[in-house]
């Protein structure tokens, strides 16, 4: 691993630009004719005190739609927010003032099958999640919150969309 100035250089070059590990040991053995073993290049990019970059996260599910009418108060079931077949999709939304945005967790909180968060038209937010009964809980993070119907409805068919999308 002993590497001269120029050498260093370049591999301190390669970590800038975002190269991965085993990148910079392919470049190493080509560009440089330096052999590398994975766990040497890890140990070599720590001794000049660099740190490889992070791959970007996957953003998280959204969706937004336009408000449709009726559905059941907060806290109830929704009728059709069970996990089954896909037949069971309701009408497209008429079109209207509001907008709801959905998005679904990437790990599901304890006890639930999939969960995530909504933000209603009005601004307000609520946790959701359904276990493995297929049941739908909302729980507002504003205490005696209840959201519109119509944004009620609009939450019921962007969740049947993203979990049609994920295969549930």
């Amino acid at each position: 691993m002993n590497l001269d100035e120029a050498q260093r250089s370049n591999v301190a070059e390669w970590i800038r630009q975002g190269l991965k590990l085993s990148e910079i040991q392919n470049r190493l053995a080509a560009d440089l004719g330096v052999r590398l073993t994975y766990m040497e290049v890890r140990l070599l990019v720590d001794d000049l005190k660099l740190t490889p970059k992070d791959a970007e996260p996957p953003k998280p599910i959204e969706s937004v739609l336009t408000t449709p009418a009726g559905t059941p108060p907060a806290g109830t079931p929704v009728p059709g927010a069970r996990i089954g077949p896909a037949g069971s999709k309701a009408a497209p939304p008429a079109g209207g003032p509001g907008r709801v945005s959905l998005v679904v967790d990437q790990i599901a909180r304890p006890g639930a099958v999939v969960s995530g968060k909504v933000t209603f038209s009005d601004g307000n937010t609520a946790a959701w999640q359904i276990n493995e009964l297929g049941q739908l809980a909302l729980a507002p993070h504003q205490s005696g919150y209840r959201p519109p119907n119509s944004d009620l409805e609009q939450f019921r068919m962007a969740l049947e969309a993203e979990l049609s999308k994920l295969g549930l």
